[in-house]
């Protein structure tokens, strides 16, 4: 970013002074109103806690980011609000203390999308750190906690450099979210979240953190459950109170390896009845998620994937690997079809389009599962988890021939899913070693899935991969801790350091220390370990 972001600290304070000092503002701010005629003489009495979930901001442009927040008073019983539609009042400052607030307006929080609002303020400065906050009940009503929030830089404007970080994979019930904590000090322009937000695994009665409600969500309120649980957490609140997030999903937000209409077991979900899970799974992620307007969902259909660009900086490609893919495969002969597709059609034209447009200096990709090749075993047998892009040969060929063009500027992939942090090399041809590198792949590890990583299971981990990465010259990095990757952008290069934990059981925390750190040169393809 052309200047730095100047706090590095919750807003905890600032939250609570904004309750005392109302949502007053000065005659010269702008405002921007939400119309609902229908709705415009609702009024009616609310319960108390009505932010039990926080507050977020997302997709950040040069002159917006979308405002999120959702009123859920009783979270993981349905949200506990009345059947009707709610008058909320938002505000955005230039201050903590909402002294010189540039924008303010209202909009109305319907039964319909779960009582949450996205609020799409507009004419904000590129660039530029603010704090909002909203305001349910009339004159007096409740004030939500502040959040922090930062526009993208001018388009075309030569930015200097960036810092972001991502993540991906917080099993609510595998751990507490306390990574969040130290992400919260990073300064960070944005946090891209990868996928696996949720969990959609039924509750285990000896699990550390057990899943609300009594079996796997199907029915949309089983879902708004479900994400509410998980919003409750207070490290997680923090973590999206701190700064703006651009957020994809994978497959647990729906069910475990769904490929487009076909979910994981065939046989117990009749078409019909997983057309009804996605459409409830896809509008309790909306309803969930500070994206704009055009990610609401269409019945079972929703616009996931989009880009944003960090002046002539950076442009962040945003997949959907889950909504058009054909269906996993069982061979590597499989894999091999030509006809077999992971982004479909339209997503890879529209991804080929943007990586050869734009002229920024950094072309990433926020992508779900692993594309470099990873052969699970070592020694003459291969086998390979056909989930990931190794089941989709022919739509990895194509990207990689699309990386090794000469107008496609520095790619680099920023992936979720593995639980474990693999860096390496993309290869012009994954399939044969030793062809030409068109790029590199920063696979980071989760949040909380997989637990607590002590000692012995980090000897068990090498004991199993060093092995293959004897064989996968394309590694360059392996390591099983949770954590999440941040990323340091410049005209360059790009120095991303994984900070990680051996702990996610314990609710006080645990250290979290810079465990590594990758270098990818502007210029030079592939990533180095420094």
């Amino acid at each position: 970013m052309t200047e730095s972001l100047s706090r590095r600290r919750l807003l905890g304070a600032a939250a609570v002074a904004a309750a005392s000092v109302g949502l007053g503002a000065p005659a010269a701010a702008a405002a921007t109103t939400g119309t609902s005629p229908s709705y415009t003489s609702a009024r009616p009495s609310l319960p108390s806690g009505l932010f039990t979930l926080g507050v977020a901001s997302g997709d950040p442009l040069p002159t917006s980011t979308v405002l999120w927040t959702r009123l859920a008073p009783d979270p993981i019983a349905g949200g506990g609000m009345p059947e009707q539609a709610v008058e909320v009042q938002w505000e955005v400052a230039t201050d903590e203390r909402f002294r010189r607030v540039v924008r303010r307006g209202s909009e109305y929080a319907r039964p319909e999308s779960g009582h949450s609002i996205h609020v799409d303020p507009q004419g904000l400065r590129p660039d530029t750190e603010y704090f909002y906050r909203f305001r349910a009940g009339g004159t007096g009503g409740e004030i939500s906690p502040v959040g922090r929030t930062r526009t993208a830089p001018a388009a075309g404007s030569r930015a200097g450099s960036l810092r972001f970080a991502f993540a991906s994979c917080q099993n609510f019930s595998a751990g507490y979210f306390h990574l969040y904590r130290d992400l919260v000090q990073q300064d960070v322009a944005f946090v891209a979240f990868l996928g696996d937000y949720i969990y959609e695994s039924a509750p285990v009665a000896t699990s550390l953190r057990v899943h609300e409600g009594t079996g796997e969500p199907y029915s949309l309120v089983n879902y708004r459950n479900r994400y509410a649980q998980y919003r409750t957490d207070p490290d997680l609140q923090a973590g999206h109170a701190a700064a703006p997030w651009i957020v994809t999903l994978d497959d647990h937000e729906i069910d475990n390896n769904w490929a487009d209409d076909i979910p994981q077991d065939p046989a117990n979900q009749t078409p019909e009845a997983f057309r009804a899970r996605r459409i409830a799974a896809f509008q309790a992620w909306y309803e969930h998620m500070p994206v704009r307007r055009t990610s609401r969902p269409n019945g079972p259909d929703m616009q996931v994937f989009r880009r944003f660009d960090f002046g002539d900086l950076a442009r962040v490609h945003v997949l959907d690997t889950r909504q058009y893919r054909s269906d996993q495969v069982a061979t590597i002969a499989e894999a091999e079809d030509p006809s077999r597709t992971l982004l479909g059609e339209r997503q890879e034209k529209w991804l080929d389009a943007g990586l050869v447009s734009g002229g920024q200096k950094w072309n990433l990709l926020a992508n779900q599962t692993q594309v470099a090749t990873n052969d699970r075993t070592a020694g003459e047998v291969d086998s390979f988890d056909l989930d990931n892009w190794d089941g989709y040969r022919a739509s990895r060929r194509k990207l990689m021939d699309t990386f090794a063009s000469p107008r496609v500027a520095n790619p680099v992939v920023l992936t979720g899913d593995r639980h474990s942090t693999f860096i390496m090399n993309l290869e012009r041809n994954p399939e044969q070693q030793g062809t030409a590198v068109v790029g590199a792949e920063l696979c980071g590890t989760s949040i909380t899935s997989g637990g607590d990583i002590p000692p012995s299971s980090q000897q068990q981990f090498h004991t199993t991969y060093d092995p293959i990465a004897a064989e996968s010259p394309h590694w360059r990095y392996w390591d099983n801790r949770r954590g999440y990757i941040l990323c340091d952008v410049s005209r360059d290069r790009m120095e991303s350091t994984l900070r990680s934990t051996e702990v996610v059981t314990k609710q006080e925390g645990a250290p979290v220390i810079p465990a590594a750190r990758f270098v990818t040169e502007s210029g030079r393809r592939g990533v180095t370990v420094a």
